[in-house]
């Protein structure tokens, strides 16, 4: 990686207790979550290209907890994630805060506009030591007329993203609170899933307020619905992990077949 970069971070990997989250983004449909992530942006381009595309954009460092973007800011072009994690979020007035994604090296944020200035629809901040290069609309314009694989790179980048909002409008559209949580921990119990006796291990660690961030609920919601799920044998915690010892029910909670033994009315 060319330029400047943050101190090195721990290593983190699914199958490790622990590890921080590294998945791609938050997209959780119906058909079940998608292992697969997001596609990488280079993907097709030649090494020349890509040394074109990296010597054309400015370089940034961002710590852990520094805003990249937010939302209502002047936006012009994206940010190219060269390593690190970053996270997407969007802020209601009354404060209350929904996360769209965590998105990590090869992937791109900023838009929606890509090709020219516009305004932030969601906020960005380094979830970890981060480095980006900021590519302007009107430099992507020109590249993209010269470099096929890029053009590609960016549509199928937009069309993920649309297939984010997109699941997000229908969760928070269709599903209960406690809902939310069951299909939120079946989507992390995919993602990070290590089979071990006792049942299935989240080997990622999250807090109360990211699970509650990423499913538009009150941290409070969380823990009650947790503290339920525990009492009804479904999970369990290991430290600042969960072990998801019935999956089944889990499913029956997020499809809306158990709502009286575990829904939470806290939204």
């Amino acid at each position: 990686m060319i330029g400047k970069h943050p101190p090195p971070q721990p290593a983190s990997a699914p199958g490790k207790a622990g590890a921080p989250a590294q998945f791609g983004a938050l997209l959780m449909t119906d058909g079940g979550a998608q292992r697969s992530g997001p596609p990488y942006l280079f993907s097709g381009l030649t090494e020349t290209e890509i040394a074109h595309v990296l010597g054309s954009g400015k370089r940034r460092v961002l710590y852990r907890g520094a805003q990249l973007f937010s939302q209502g800011s002047p936006q012009d072009g994206i940010f190219l994630i060269e390593s690190g994690r970053i996270k997407v979020f969007y802020t209601a007035p009354s404060g209350r805060e929904i996360t769209l994604a965590y998105w990590h090296s090869g992937n791109f944020v900023g838009g929606p506009e890509v090709f020219k200035q516009g305004l932030h629809v969601w906020s960005g901040v380094a979830a970890v030591n981060s480095t980006v290069l900021h590519l302007p609309g009107d430099v992507l314009r020109r590249m993209v007329m010269t470099i096929p694989a890029l053009a590609i790179g960016i549509i199928e980048g937009l069309t993920f993203k649309g297939q984010c909002y997109s699941a997000l409008a229908q969760m928070l559209g269709t599903r209960s609170p406690t809902e939310r949580l069951a299909q939120l921990l079946l989507h992390l119990m995919n993602l990070y899933g290590v089979e071990e006796r006792d049942g299935t291990l989240i080997a990622a660690s999250f807090t109360h307020a990211d699970l509650a961030h990423m499913t538009g609920v009150t941290r409070q919601s969380v823990t009650i619905s947790l503290k339920r799920f525990t009492e009804l044998g479904i999970l369990s915690a290991r430290g600042s992990n969960l072990v998801i010892k019935n999956a089944d029910m889990l499913s029956e909670i997020r499809d809306g077949k158990l709502a009286k033994a575990a829904a939470s009315d806290d939204v």
